[in-house]
């Protein structure tokens, strides 16, 4: 591995769950961390408040190249880690243009900028395990057929295959992370952990009585966000540039998400939880689970914090002031 003492970083998707938490494994490494932000999005920065001053934002959009380029030039980056996208899956069917230009093509486009102005810099991709969606076989692991069931799905994989192109024809350091679920605090509250997390705090506070909810059967390898950007910061100190499933190999239900999430406040969720067939997707992932070997043999890596943990974690985080998620 190669020491990180006075290298430089550009993290897209910064101000989201991943992009903070890795902001600060960078920063506590050592590193120079540039952070790209849309200029024509809401300014939403909580998750990153607590590192100002420590980091370096450039305006920068995945849908225009020459912002990517000028932001490469400003940086001079060592490492780059694209964690920018569209990824909220039902949102994907509702827009599935704009999905495949932001989570799809805007990768290119920042794969492009890398060679052009920065080819020397390492590249990491956040690929995503909804890019095998319906699996014949499980665990799912780096040499598992991709099925995606989704406009998301799909546009990931094709910034997936955008980035092995790079690495196979360009010889640029390119690798893809294959994360499966990850999750925290920081989620945003359109996903399912922390929609559940939420509905756990308002109903224990008296502010709602009921939480509605999609498939409850779909089963997910959730782990948590900060072990995983560890991984991404793992791969790019290798060698030579591979792709990694990153999980924890076992899975649970949303129903299991339930039980736990509700009893961390003392309830019992079957008294709250209402199933709502409209927030059911039009093409279901019924289970994925991880087999993430390869990392724990060449990397080193493995899960820090199990489900029980990560739920309490989110519950409690819920049931807590803002302040408490940095």
């Amino acid at each position: 591995m190669s020491s990180s003492t006075n290298k430089r970083a550009l993290v897209t998707g910064v101000t989201g769950q991943d992009g903070s938490y890795l902001a600060e494994l960078l920063l506590d490494e050592g590193y120079e961390v540039f952070g790209l932000v849309r200029k024509s999005s809401s300014p939403n920065p909580w998750r990153i408040a607590h590192l100002e001053g420590r980091l370096t934002l450039l305006p920068g959009d995945l849908l225009d190249q020459s912002s990517l380029v000028r932001a490469l030039l400003e940086s001079r980056p060592h490492e780059v880690y694209n964690l920018a996208a569209q990824s909220f899956v039902p949102t994907s069917f509702e827009q599935p243009v704009h999905t495949t230009e932001v989570t799809g093509v805007g990768v290119l486009r920042l794969l492009e900028s890398l060679r052009q102005v920065a080819p020397e810099a390492r590249f990491y991709q956040a690929s995503t395990s909804e890019m095998f969606g319906r699996v014949e076989s499980s665990p799912q692991d780096e040499r598992t057929p991709f099925h995606p069931r989704s406009p998301y799905g799909v546009a990931k994989l094709y910034a997936h295959w955008a980035t092995i192109n790079a690495r196979e024809a360009y010889g640029l350091f390119a690798v893809s992370g294959l994360l499966f679920n990850h999750e925290s605090p920081r989620r945003g509250d359109e996903f399912v952990t922390q929609k559940v997390a939420r509905g756990v705090a308002r109903i224990a506070a008296g502010e709602a009585r009921e939480l509605r909810l999609g498939n409850l059967d779909a089963t997910r390898d959730w782990g948590h966000a900060r072990d995983y950007v560890r991984a991404m910061w793992l791969m790019l100190q290798q060698d030579e540039p591979r792709d990694f499933v990153i999980a924890t190999g076992r899975t649970h239900s949303v129903r299991e998400l339930c039980a736990a999430a509700f009893a961390r406040a003392g309830l019992d969720w079957r008294e709250h939880v209402t199933v709502d067939a409209s927030f059911t997707r039009p093409a279901e992932v019924e289970e994925l689970c991880g087999d993430a070997r390869r990392a724990r043999d060449l990397l080193g890596w493995r899960p820090t914090v199990g489900f029980e943990g990560l739920v309490h974690e989110m519950v409690d985080a819920a049931r807590a002031p803002r302040e408490a998620l940095r």
